[in-house]
């Protein structure tokens, strides 16, 4: 497992700096007002680098990882064009998270404020129904996971050939979900569309054709490399010697107040509950997301962890896909996950925006 055992390179972050203020973007006052409001001075690099082609109505792949200001890169041009000419429902926003899709849909919210624009999240876990009542609405912007976005095509309550603008957000992390046959059969059902907007962290060889296939002659924009590797991640492993309990030694660790926020992994949601409950009665404080978890549960619970109300976040890999937050210090896996894929995916949770991440591997 040399794999697990690597030193951390610090990232001599070249900021990317614009040369124009938001002032100058050349959208409705409105939004320039709202961007303003949540303290935005510049554009990022993809903001930058995308919003013309983007009001042109161009394609677009973007490569970039979560951090670098895409929602706002693709929020930005889709609110100036509902500005300009508002039919019903017109933007789908396909995400692969509940949280994330929860977090696109509040983005654009607080970038819409005051304009009359209305928008819904539609996410498995929740009640279907209440879904239906939602789509009554005249909804400009519809933002969703694949498979409840198709349940609702299916009844026959949401008409997919009404989008004329698709985004797909996280496309890597989708295909990795295995949602690669949900995501074309709503591609299909949109058929004929003005414009697509696909972003992605990484590319990888294999997604070529499929990508090919949903854009056409799209702009490339990169502000990640687009590779898998974590080089500012510190990583190393913890043996636990024989006649130890694995449970102390993890205890143990959180005596370094560096452990300031910690997702630590399981396999099973069985042991995600158990551990949660004998953090905090070890007197850490921690909470638990996992598939068994109602949704209204784990977006408290990564909120609390966000505000640092909890220290710790025991989470099983399909609930930490959608984790996005900010300053993770240190991911632990308390048990060697299944793939190196899953590997990656989890340590990526720390490490963010250039900062030196760290991920501790409990090897027996």
């Amino acid at each position: 497992n040399r794999s697990f055992v690597k030193k951390a390179a610090p990232k001599e972050e070249v900021k990317y700096v614009s040369d124009r203020k938001i002032t100058d973007l050349p959208v409705h006052e409105s939004i320039i007002q709202n961007l303003l409001k949540k303290g935005y001075e510049k554009p990022s690099e993809i903001q930058d680098k995308t919003i013309e082609a983007l009001l042109k109505g161009g394609d677009l792949l973007g490569i970039a990882q979560t951090g670098t200001g895409k929602t706002a890169a693709f929020l930005v041009p889709i609110i100036q064009h509902l500005l300009n000419h508002k039919p019903a429902f017109q933007v789908l926003i396909v995400a692969p998270t509940r949280e994330l899709a929860l977090q696109i849909e509040e983005e654009f919210k607080s970038l819409a404020a005051g304009m009359s624009l209305y928008s819904a999240t539609f996410i498995g876990g929740t009640n279907i129904n209440s879904d239906n009542q939602k789509l009554e609405r005249k909804l400009q912007v519809i933002v969703g996971t694949p498979g409840r976005l198709l349940d609702l095509s299916d009844r026959k309550v949401l008409d997919l050939r009404k989008v004329n603008t698709l985004v797909l957000d996280e496309f890597d992390r989708m295909l990795d979900m295995g949602f690669v046959l949900d995501v074309n059969k709503l591609v299909n059902r949109i058929g004929k569309r003005d414009q697509t907007l696909l972003f992605s962290a990484t590319l990888e060889p294999g997604q070529k054709k499929l990508i090919d296939g949903l854009l056409s002659n799209p702009i490339e924009v990169k502000v990640s490399t687009g590779a898998t590797t974590n080089e500012n991640i510190e990583q190393q492993t913890i043996r636990v010697p024989e006649g130890l309990d694995k449970f102390d030694v993890l205890a143990d660790l959180f005596a370094n107040p560096e452990l300031e926020k910690v997702i630590l992994f399981t396999e099973t949601k069985r042991l995600a509950d158990r551990l949660a409950k004998k953090l905090v009665q070890a007197g850490i404080k921690a909470g638990q997301i996992h598939g068994d978890k109602s949704q209204n549960f784990r977006n408290r619970m990564i909120d609390e962890f966000k505000n640092g109300e909890i220290r710790v976040l025991v989470a099983t890999d399909v609930a930490a896909r959608g984790i996005d937050v900010a300053d993770v210090s240190h991911v632990i896996n308390y048990q060697l996950p299944m793939t190196m894929d899953a590997y990656i995916h989890r340590i990526g949770r720390t490490g963010r925006a250039g900062k030196v991440g760290h991920a501790i591997t409990f090897v027996n």
